[in-house]
């Protein structure tokens, strides 16, 4: 935490941003979860698990060279979009057709973000405190984490199924204007996010 006092205030305002879009991004069980309730059969819960994991090692290299070429954060928000989308979707019953749908564009996101945000990190931090930004980020969302899965699944218990994924699209959506507003776009280093 102390690198966060003297941090400098771009990273302060997108580690915000994507600690809020981590505390609605909950476990995948409880996507799996849905669409086991929605009557796919174990077979078919899993193989939509599979295609999911895929589509994000296929797209992730393109993604990374796609954000070298128009920018991290337009890649990034796009994104959180994708993943808005897909919560969204999550709120209403489907197919097996219309989980694989959204399974696919689940893919998309994390291929669009998990790289990618860690190359922002690290293109707006020092050479010398690479490392412990990234580090400070990954601990905090750590936490983040494990608070998202217990909000999330406090929503499902009160309120049903509906009104957590649609929480979390809300918050997600939110946290792309956000970024679209308040981040600079970071300028690429050599490195890129190709690395990542």
């Amino acid at each position: 935490m102390r690198y966060w006092n003297s941090s400098p205030s771009s990273y302060r305002k997108l580690l915000a941003g994507l600690l809020v879009f981590t505390l609605c991004n909950s476990s995948d069980l409880f996507l799996l979860l849905k669409i086991k309730q929605g009557g796919t059969s174990d077979t078919e819960t899993i193989g939509v698990y599979i295609f999911y994991n895929l589509v994000y090692a296929a797209a992730a290299f393109p993604f990374g060279i796609l954000a070298d070429r128009i920018g991290l954060k337009k890649i990034f928000i796009t994104g959180l979009l994708l993943f808005t989308v897909v919560y969204a979707g999550m709120s209403r019953p489907g197919n097996w057709y219309w989980y694989g749908l959204l399974f696919f564009l689940y893919g998309l996101y994390a291929a669009a973000t998990e790289g990618i945000s860690k190359a922002w990190i690290s293109n707006i931090s020092s050479k010398d405190d690479t490392a412990t930004a990234i580090g400070t980020y990954t601990g905090l969302q750590s936490i983040c984490t494990l608070l998202a899965s217990t909000l999330s699944g406090w929503l499902w218990f009160q309120f049903g199924a509906a009104t957590a994924f649609w929480t979390c699209a809300i918050m997600s959506f939110l946290v792309a204007v956000y970024l679209f507003l308040i981040v600079p776009e970071p300028q690429i280093k050599k490195s890129g996010a190709q690395s990542q």
